[in-house]
């Protein structure tokens, strides 16, 4: 009996091990489980603005001397016109269609300021010079620029950036649909105190990479085009903890593949409202020496910590060029 006893008990012993190894809290499982493709590589964005930005107000010289038919009709730098004369505008060229046609008088003109739509009347002016009508308005219908992808995940969605892309006023811009193209890095504007440096690159040609379909405060998102080949990037596990100390980037400032150089966490703010969750500094000599500090263009550069992603580089500090904030990858993961 007593040896039935010892032997229940090693059984019952086994079963309780057997269920403690196969129950692991949701969230360690989710982390060790959720991996993704590493970036650091740079890329070239044209985003599409939905319309078409005023980014400046110029006069206009008619028959009846300078006038500035844009300033009269209370249009301002960071407008987006969406509609002219019932025309859906989508692009500079749509206003020129409609401008072309325009017989003289008022006209009907619908703007987004911010989150605000309001309509407006402007009349517009036969330009002494080329006979034709004009508002008034220098304009553009899509952004471009480079920047830096973090990650990308195994369904195919990108992430990059770090942090939004915004308007004249500072306001988050609307990216109503945009495209990805591979880049190399052909030049570093170094940075210095009091101002940022800057990535120089060119888009390698126009077959695009990628569709970006969301800009919000944490990055440019979008998804890969089919036919993507990860073969070439590294798997690495996602993590939302991390810690001061050391830690690295993966960043292209040369060409176009990434490499590693070594930061230090100085600071870690897990719950900022502003997703500034890290405070880094670059103390990489070979980076230093290739860029001097943080640059424009850097923004997105992975941040990895004991073999895990854990977040993004995000802004530079202006009055310390060396250092700059990180948002944390849980902010970035799920868009």
């Amino acid at each position: 009996m007593r040896n039935l006893k010892h032997k229940l008990y090693i059984l019952i012993f086994a079963a309780l091990l057997a269920c403690a190894a196969l129950y692991v809290p949701a969230a360690a499982a989710a982390e060790g489980g959720n991996t993704v493709y590493l970036g650091g590589m740079p890329a070239g964005f044209t985003l599409g603005i939905g319309g078409a930005q005023v980014v400046g107000i110029c006069e206009v010289l008619s028959e009846n001397g300078v006038q500035n038919p844009a300033k009269a009709a209370q249009l301002g730098v960071g407008d987006v016109i969406v509609n002219f004369e019932g025309v859906k505008i989508e692009d500079a060229s749509d206003i020129d269609a409609v401008l072309s046609s325009f017989r003289g008088g008022e006209a009907e003109i619908t703007i987004e300021r911010g989150a605000e739509k309001r309509k407006l009347t402007i009349c517009p002016v036969k330009d002494m010079a080329s006979g034709k009508y004009k508002l008034g308005v220098l304009i553009r219908d899509s952004i471009s620029g480079i920047g830096t992808v973090t990650f990308v995940r195994k369904d195919g969605r990108f992430a990059s950036l770090g942090h939004a892309v915004a308007g004249a006023d500072g306001e988050l811009l609307p990216v109503h649909g945009g495209s990805i193209y591979n880049c190399t890095i052909v030049n570093v504007v170094r940075g210095e105190r009091g101002r940022a440096g800057e990535l120089k690159g060119l888009f390698i040609n126009d077959k695009k990479i990628a569709t970006a379909d969301k800009n919000c405060p944490t990055g440019i998102f979008g998804n890969m085009e089919s036919g993507f080949d990860p073969s070439a990037l590294q798997e690495i596990c996602v993590s939302t903890e991390a810690e001061a100390g050391k830690a690295s980037i993966f960043s292209t400032v040369d060409g176009t593949a990434p490499r590693e150089y070594s930061v230090s966490i100085v600071k870690v703010d897990k719950n900022n409202r502003q997703h500034k969750n890290f405070v880094i500094k670059i103390t990489d000599k070979a980076l230093i020496g290739a860029t001097g500090d943080i640059v424009q263009g850097m923004s997105g550069s992975p941040i990895v910590q004991g073999g895990k992603l854990i977040g993004a580089v995000t802004h530079v500090f202006v009055n310390d060029p060396t250092r700059g904030y990180g948002t944390s990858v849980a902010n970035m993961i799920d868009e």
